[in-house]
């Protein structure tokens, strides 16, 4: 349970920085002046926003997806190894290891379920904290007038609800793909459905949210972090320029 808490809000925390960089398309392209050419070009609507958030986020989860195994088999590794074995181990030993008795492919397992969590997750996370945004910014002394301080509170408050919105509605896919992932020679789950179906079975619907309150604790402030750093440091070079 700790395990899937602690990889979970990694993971999070990660996918925060592709839901900013879907964000910085398109506040620029609404809050930064065009040249007087491009006045008539179509700009991108929500949904194609979204789609980019989430496949910013699919693309750059597969790229890494075998350090991401190599982290959980490191962190589950005391489940499954005495302790002198755990003292024999290596980022290069374990690789080997996978090579040799799951093959290549075992570097992308549960990669699948990754991505389907993660296209949601990033743009959850996007649409959510300009809509969570906009309403901070209707409470009195929190608009635009209130000065650096109340800016600074409103992407920071949107931001951990923005991130602890996406965890709650995607978590049961990340901890599907935490359990996939921390399978060695033993499969216990056959693939998606089947890990959905056998959790719900044995451990009842609730199993399925295991650890999500460490990972809110943890996302929240990570993804508010995120957000209010990014739009601060931005705001103030968009100034100086």
């Amino acid at each position: 349970m700790q395990t899937e808490a602690s990889v979970g809000m990694a993971a999070a925390t990660v996918d925060g920085a592709a839901a900013v960089a879907a964000r910085r398309y398109s506040t620029q392209q609404q809050q930064q002046p065009q040249p007087q050419q491009h006045h008539n070009q179509p700009k991108l609507g929500t949904t194609l926003h979204l789609l980019a958030g989430g496949v910013a986020g699919a693309v750059s989860k597969t790229c890494t997806a075998p350090l991401a195994r190599l982290t959980i088999l490191f962190q589950v590794q005391g489940m499954h190894s005495d302790v002198a074995t755990m003292r024999n181990t290596s980022i290069w030993r374990e690789a080997s290891r996978i090579v040799y008795e799951e093959g290549l492919r075992a570097f992308w397992k549960g990669n699948l379920v990754t991505i389907a969590h993660r296209l949601p997750y990033s743009s959850i996370s996007f649409y959510t904290y300009e809509k969570y945004k906009n309403w901070l910014q209707m409470i009195p002394g929190l608009d635009s007038n209130g000065g650096l301080g109340a800016d600074v509170g409103v992407r920071m408050v949107g931001g951990g609800l923005s991130g602890i919105t996406a965890a709650s509605l995607t978590y049961p896919l990340d901890l599907v793909r935490t359990r996939l992932a921390a399978q060695t020679n033993t499969a216990y789950y056959r693939g998606i459905s089947h890990a959905l179906f056998a959790i719900c079975r044995d451990e009842g619907p609730r199993g399925l949210y295991k650890g999500l309150g460490p990972t809110l604790l943890g996302v929240g402030p990570s993804i508010a972090i995120s957000f209010s750093v990014y739009e601060t440091l931005r705001s103030h070079w968009l100034l100086e320029r």
